[in-house]
């Protein structure tokens, strides 16, 4: 077929024409009140077009001219009733600009190169099981029942750069589930009313929500859920530098153009509902950096069982839900301080990591105190991993802060008995941790014995010898019973007897605890 049929339009029969050519077929009026996609301006009869016209062009189009590549180029069309290629295969090259749909778009299942739709104004997009070996382009895009990609596969990249995304009828606006995208996905300052889901996902690059503005459809919904997703290079749930969009006609922002002053205004990623990534795979790194979660009481980022060698956490504020990380797998995590909620808010139960890189200052009190507002109760893997940690940083005095810390937190569990003996644990070596503790009661003790002594001295042992009595030194042989001090011939009384073994016991504990002390110092040293 050279010809377009006889009952197309003229526009239609120009559009035929700019087809075999390959060329950009150009309806705009370029006024941009009349040529804004999703304005109230009524656009002329002149840029209509029938989808059936599109569909029969893709799928039985007229041979190319010579020289020349066929593709679909279209801009500023009003295109009438619904675009039907469901299971069809698209050889052509299709771009699409500034076009308003009557009606959805239906390519489910079909197989394409390369589609491109930008700045276009479409009720849906139903592209379930869609096998593309080039990129897909929906960025600027207005979609207001949102879209279904649910276990397609995109050959290169899948850009939804600023899209708006409305939701479907059960409150998905992007049901994707299954999706397969073997470079990079972006959706970066992409606007979301309703769920945006992407279970089991696999993307092969980045994929990037940077400055995302993500709303729930009830206030007890997800608004992200990237449940058992794989991302085969880093995942961006940050915020996103005004400078690279603002004025840009381009749909890449500052991803790929020229670089943005550090001081440029950013919008940051803001989330309104529950975010659920549990059980993802991140094979460089997941970076949450200036964002926001707004969670309910009963909602949560579910950071749950994901694995990645790098988790950065430097939210500007805290979450206002809970935080979960239980038994996660994380190389290097770096945080701050005041990313984290508190309150209990945080939960880290069976939560590893190799090392920690704070982006600011974070001592190991602040540390502790991060560990136990996230344990609701007495639990000791979370100190001991945090104290092996801080030894593989050369941190061995904060790693000895925090077991300290966790023996004193245990102590609350135990019963009346087992806390009054914590209690003199903690008080004469703070469990062993604190051997100055250990060698300041030394010393009282020894002061203690070396008083009672010099107001009661003992007989001698034996009656026909008289040693010099120095009760300083006396004392002092007793609580250091593994050193010899010279003065053992005398016989103290009942009471003196009494005091004498209370100072040898204190002395092999206390004295065991300053070496065990000294041990360590010399280690490190």
């Amino acid at each position: 077929m050279q010809q377009p049929p006889d009952d197309w339009t003229p526009v239609e029969q120009g559009l035929w024409e700019a087809f075999r050519q390959g060329a950009l077929y150009d309806l705009r009026s370029w006024d941009d009140a009349v040529d804004l996609v999703s304005g109230p301006a009524e656009w002329p009869a002149e840029r209509f077009v029938r989808a059936e016209v599109l569909a029969t062009l893709l799928l039985n189009g007229p041979d190319p001219a010579p020289g020349k590549v066929a593709s679909l180029k279209l801009s500023g069309a009003y295109v009438t009733g619904p675009l039907r290629l469901a299971g069809a295969r698209i050889e052509h090259y299709v771009e699409l600009h500034d076009c308003r749909f009557e009606k959805k778009i239906l390519i489910s299942e079909a197989q394409a190169g390369t589609l491109r739709l930008i700045r276009c104004w479409i009720p849906r997009l139903e592209a379930s099981r869609l096998a593309t070996e080039g990129d897909l382009h929906l960025a600027r895009c207005v979609l207001p029942f949102g879209m279904r990609l649910t276990d397609a596969k995109i050959g290169t990249d899948l850009l939804l750069n600023q899209a708006v995304i409305g939701g479907d009828r059960y409150g998905r606006a992007l049901a994707a589930d299954g999706l397969t995208v073997q470079q990079d996905f972006e959706a970066e300052r992409v606007d979301v009313h309703g769920e945006l889901s992407l279970r089991t996902g696999r993307i092969g690059g980045r994929f990037s929500l940077r400055g995302a503005q993500l709303k729930a459809a009830a206030p007890d919904r997800y608004c992200l859920n990237l449940a058992h997703i794989s991302v085969g290079n880093t995942m961006y749930l940050g915020g996103s530098l005004d400078g690279g969009w603002a004025d840009s006609h381009t749909i890449y922002g500052d991803g790929y153009g020229a670089p943005i002053p550090h001081d440029s205004p950013s919008t940051p990623l803001r989330a309104y509902g529950g975010v659920r990534l549990v059980d993802g795979r991140f094979e460089n790194a997941l970076l949450i950096t200036h964002a926001e979660f707004h969670l309910s009481g009963s909602q949560e980022l579910s950071l749950r069982r994901i694995q990645t060698p790098e988790l950065r956490f430097t939210c500007h504020k805290p979450p206002t839900g809970k935080v979960s990380l239980s038994r996660a797998r994380i190389g290097n995590l770096v945080d701050n301080p005041d990313s984290w909620p508190k309150d209990g808010h945080v939960r880290l139960t069976g939560f590893t990591y190799e090392s920690l890189r704070p982006d600011r200052p974070f001592s190991v009190r602040q540390r502790i105190a991060w560990l136990e507002s996230a344990l609701g109760e007495y639990q000791p893997e979370p100190y001991e991993q945090l104290a092996a940690a801080l030894r593989r940083d050369g941190r061995d005095e904060d790693a000895r802060e925090v077991l300290y810390a966790k023996h004193r937190r245990r102590r609350s569990t135990l019963p009346p008995p087992g806390r009054l003996w914590g209690l003199i644990q903690d008080a004469a070596v703070g469990y062993g941790y604190r051997p100055g503790r250990a060698a300041l009661w030394l010393v009282l003790a020894w002061a203690f014995g070396a008083l009672y002594f010099s107001g009661h001295e003992p007989a001698p042992l034996k009656a026909d010898e008289k040693p010099t009595w120095n009760a300083p030194l006396y004392a002092l042989s007793k609580v250091l019973p593994v050193v010899n001090l010279g003065p053992d011939g005398w016989n103290p009384d009942r009471t003196g007897q009494f005091v004498v073994a209370g100072l040898v016991l204190s002395g092999w504990v206390l004295a065991t605890t300053v070496v065990a002390g000294a041990t360590r110092m010399l280690q490190r040293g």
